[in-house]
């Protein structure tokens, strides 16, 4: 495990050229990836692979998590002007947005940041989830419209929204809710009939059908990140004739967006090189 521990308010700029990657041959172009998400981990295999040598940041919410291949680094960057003395004094040739579909203000802050500085950027953005036959779908523009939209049922609702987003359901007092977390709440969870389940994904469709027999849910509550480690819950609502609620993602980033990590590599190899082409 390698850690890049550095921020960018620990660079003095007149000494970020000497303490920069000296090595004997040409260097490699630098990366650095957005992450926190399983595309974020992908990205960071699949470019470390390819011969980048890539930097992996966390915002450092969740205090448990994978360690991804290269460098990595945990926490904040001051907001637009730190994240651009970050990627100036660190001389990042590309930088990869692969966080959360839902993190609208990071995937801002990039781009305005790599404005300032000149570096390339490529948002990845996998395709949300989309009604298939069956289903009994309910859209919220927020969490706020999902809490007062959540239907009242026989079974417990399923909330897997992400910890920091729960706090409005805590005023439907009428409803008994089943929360799925990586971590526990913080703060807890203000309501009387509720249960907190910590676990990670991905979810198998075994794993979610043991879930929904053991509670017997009658509504899920979910935010539209797309992807295929969270799907099956989605398919065993679908299979159960449970209705869902889900969260509407935020407006897509502007710039260069993609799909899939393969997609953001073949840019990289376009925009700055291939480092495995001599």
């Amino acid at each position: 495990m390698r850690q890049h521990r550095r921020h960018a308010a620990d660079h003095d700029p007149s000494r970020g050229a000497a303490q920069s990657h000296v090595r004997g041959r040409e260097a490699a172009p630098r990366v650095l990836i957005l992450g926190g998400s399983s595309d974020g981990f992908e990205a960071a295999e699949r470019f470390t692979a390819s011969g980048y040598e890539v930097v992996t940041s966390f915002a450092g919410r969740t205090e448990t998590r994978r360690t991804p291949a290269g460098l990595w680094r945990v926490g904040g960057f001051g907001g637009v002007t730190g994240l651009s003395a970050y990627l100036a004094v660190e001389d990042f040739a590309l930088v990869v947005d692969a966080t959360h579909p839902f993190a609208a203000r990071i995937k801002d802050n990039a781009a305005k940041a790599c404005h300032a500085v000149g570096a390339r950027l490529v948002h990845v953005v996998r395709p949300a989830w989309r009604p298939r036959e069956g289903d009994d779908w309910r859209f919220a523009s927020d969490v706020e419209a999902a809490a007062q939209l959540t239907p009242r049922t026989d079974g417990p609702c399923f909330l897997t929204v992400g910890r920091m987003k729960i706090a409005p359901f805590a005023k439907r007092r009428d409803l008994r809710f089943v929360i799925r977390t990586v971590e526990p709440p913080e703060p807890p969870f203000d309501h009387p009939n509720a249960i907190v389940v910590n676990d990670r994904g991905p979810f198998s469709l075994a794993n979610e059908h043991a879930l929904f027999e053991e509670h017997g849910f009658g509504v899920l509550v979910t935010a539209n990140s797309g992807g295929k480690g969270a799907v099956a819950k989605l398919d065993a609502a679908r299979e159960r004739g449970v209705p869902v609620v889900l969260v509407d993602r935020p407006p897509p980033p502007a710039g260069l967006v993609v799909e899939t990590v393969e997609e953001a590599l073949e840019q990289a190899k376009a925009l700055i090189g291939d480092p495995g082409v001599a």
